[in-house]
């Protein structure tokens, strides 16, 4: 008898344990880049930024802010990095968005839409919008669905990893310049 007890508390405490696991992979390592950088564009009273990619030649990357609600950030290669250079020096960060939203070179495009502007969740909350994450054209929307897109959860959530590592490395890229121009 005790050890059914002793068993059955154990399995109720793993259990619990997964679930808070589970709720707090759901924020991911972009969480907290993305609410520094919306609390850098608010204090500088920007509502964009963009910077040179450190890690990829020729690539860049800029976001739009929409205080409190979204962040939209693009990174891509650009077939004239030039020109987006002298952008960057001007601080025409809203330029630079528009140009690799539009201009850049399909297949290296990732563009992402943070709902919340507050880092990629994999699953959205009740009545709350969710993010979307494409590159090369190919959408993945995290909003806990994964039947929806044709996935195994274990798919699904390698993909949220995959994108929420993007995402950060998008997002400290934009930090580090806003740092630069404080």
């Amino acid at each position: 008898m005790l050890t059914r007890v002793a068993l059955c508390c154990s399995l109720v405490a793993a259990v619990s344990l997964a679930a808070a696991s589970a709720a707090s992979a759901q924020e991911g390592k972009s969480a907290a880049l993305a609410k520094e950088l919306s609390a850098a564009l608010d204090a500088a009273k920007l509502d964009s930024v963009a910077a040179k990619d450190p890690t990829t030649p020729d690539t860049y990357v800029a976001a739009l802010y929409f205080p409190g609600a979204q962040l939209l950030v693009v990174s891509a290669k650009y077939t004239a990095p030039q020109l987006l250079d002298e952008r960057l020096v001007k601080k025409e960060y809203r330029d630079t968005y528009i140009d690799l939203s539009s201009a850049s070179v399909p297949e290296t495009k990732v563009f992402i839409q943070d709902a919340g502007a507050d880092g990629l969740k994999a699953k959205r909350e009740e009545n709350q919008a969710f993010d979307i994450y494409e590159a090369a054209g190919k959408s993945t929307i995290f909003d806990g669905d994964w039947k929806k897109q044709k996935m195994s959860e274990q798919e699904y959530l390698k993909a949220f990893a995959s994108a929420d590592e993007r995402y950060a490395a998008m997002l400290a890229a934009l930090i580090a310049q806003m740092k630069k121009t404080s």
